[in-house]
């Protein structure tokens, strides 16, 4: 069923909004992907904070037209679903994670930082850890120290409790 005018506009607007809080665009076509499957990837985009949509190209040229994606615009042929997200590495890790385990969706390009990603681009940039995962890891190496000095302080501390109080064979003999 096409669109009217109307709902054109509205499908643009949205885009366009999503376009410009987004820090990458990933684009990957769709043929023979079953509707359930399609249902567990925009499940995963959900989780993610990853806007998913299949989308007419024409409208989606509209949307990225005067922005850093619109390089992008002559890859758009052919069924495509766009992944759209703030994070920079998220709509290329859930489109990357769900196209090893399913062949027929075949990533097609990406955009990020205003420069258009091949196929080994996207890939490249799936690979990269993402924002929470650096977070997590930086929060780790902060915590190592300061936990293996609490561990050792711990161990002094037993250690000179222990040197303190007499051995319970040493208080049998003074009785």
């Amino acid at each position: 069923m096409s669109l009217n005018l109307g709902e054109k506009k509205a499908v643009v607007a949205e885009v366009s909004a999503q376009v410009a809080a987004a820090q990458t665009i990933v684009v990957a076509e769709y043929r023979g992907v079953e509707v359930t499957k399609l249902t567990v990837l925009r499940k995963k985009a959900r989780e993610s904070g990853v806007y998913l949509r299949v989308l007419k190209n024409t409208l989606v040229r509209r949307a990225v037209a005067d922005t850093p994606f619109a390089g992008l615009a002559d890859k758009m042929v052919g069924p495509l679903i766009y992944s759209i997200s703030a994070d920079p590495v998220a709509a290329a890790k859930v489109l990357s994670e769900f196209a090893k385990t399913n062949d027929k969706l075949e990533l097609k390009a990406g955009c990020y930082a205003g420069k258009v990603l091949d196929v080994a681009g996207v890939q490249a940039l799936a690979s990269i850890p993402s924002r929470d995962e650096l977070l997590a890891r930086l929060l780790g190496v902060m915590q190592a120290p300061v936990s293996g000095f609490a561990v050792v302080l711990a161990a002094l501390a037993k250690q000179r409790g222990g040197a303190d109080e007499p051995a319970p064979a040493e208080e049998a003999v003074a009785a």
